[in-house]
């Protein structure tokens, strides 16, 4: 992937624009935004398409004027992701800008592995609300160094340190499908919630044998139910291949990339796309009732769970 090169804007920071009023963001607006701060990481997982190994961070002059035109469209929560985000030199003082501008929730997603007990302070004082945090299974292998046994520190440093809730999500995929048991027990053990997640394509598909579809739906037996999964889509895939919905990306969802360009989500950034900054209510309202035919085999979650409220709603096209 090509290298970031963006021009930091000349103004200064402006007070919180206007969001829309009321009725339209009931109807249209993102009820979540993930922002690309950075897409260079310190890890390589052999099943990842969202990262590189050498651009620059975006200039955090021009990724607070794409949260200030978020907070324009409407956006209720914003989660800040990668690439690796904590390699983001002013990573904190973004957060405080969310903050500032009075999202409803600020968020981000992290690999972990530079969280010490010094940046978890840091991020406890910038007023982070959640961290999400996906582990592929306890022993390292070659496609992941995401596992547990490289992660367990920070994490018991997480449950020492941190003020702001923390979800760890198992993967199944990557790694033995029995090894995504012990980091939900382990997760639970600390007092974090947990979750468990399928490796996808870069196409947003998965590719499951006989025995992880076991482990998988285990796992989905001893969690909690949350209102997202009611659905059980991820159920409906692996038995039946398909599991259709409305999906409200574009304007339920965006995915913001280091360019400032809205996808509908992070595997189809070379499908569609749109500059943030020339975004206006009209294409959350045309992308909300805009037909996306990935829909019935999609794996994300993020799509998935903030479409949901709205699956009453017409959609042309839609016809399950």
């Amino acid at each position: 992937m090509a290298k970031v090169s963006v021009s930091a804007p000349t103004s200064s920071p402006a007070a919180s624009p206007a969001a829309p009023n009321i009725f339209f963001r009931l109807r249209y607006s993102p009820f979540l935004t993930q922002m690309v701060v950075i897409r260079r990481c310190n890890l390589s997982c052999g099943y990842c398409s969202e990262y590189d190994k050498s651009s620059d961070p975006v200039p955090v002059q021009v990724l607070e004027d794409r949260l200030r035109k978020l907070k324009e469209l409407g956006t209720f929560g914003i989660s800040l992701t990668g690439g690796e985000p904590t390699l983001h030199p002013d990573l904190p003082h973004l957060i405080r800008t969310c903050r500032e501008l009075r999202f409803y929730r600020t968020s981000m997603i992290t690999n972990g592995f530079f969280l010490r007990p010094e940046m978890i302070e840091t991020l406890n004082q910038a007023g982070l609300q959640k961290m999400q945090i996906s582990i592929d299974g306890v022993h390292a292998n070659e496609t992941t160094q995401k596992v547990l046994n490289n992660l367990k520190k920070r994490l018991q440093w997480l449950r020492d340190h941190a003020r702001f809730p923390v979800v760890i999500s198992s993967v199944i995929g990557a790694c033995p499908p029995e090894e995504a048991e012990e980091i939900v027990s382990f997760a639970l053990k600390m007092g974090f919630s947990s979750r468990v997640l399928l490796v996808h394509d870069s196409h947003g598909q998965i590719n499951l044998n006989s025995q992880e579809i076991k482990v998988f739906e285990k796992i989905v037996a001893m969690l909690p139910r949350r209102w997202p999964e009611l659905s059980s889509y991820r159920k409906r895939l692996i038995r039946e291949g398909s599991a259709p919905f409305k999906c409200r990306a574009g304007s339920r969802y965006l995915y913001v990339d280091e360019y400032g360009r809205v996808n509908w989500c992070s595997q189809t950034r070379a499908v569609w796309s749109k500059a943030l900054m020339d975004y206006t209510h009209n294409d959350l309202r045309e992308q909300f009732y805009s037909y996306k035919p990935c829909h019935a085999t999609c794996t994300l979650n993020c799509s998935r769970s903030n479409s949901y409220f709205d699956n009453w709603r017409r959609q042309p096209g839609f016809s399950s």
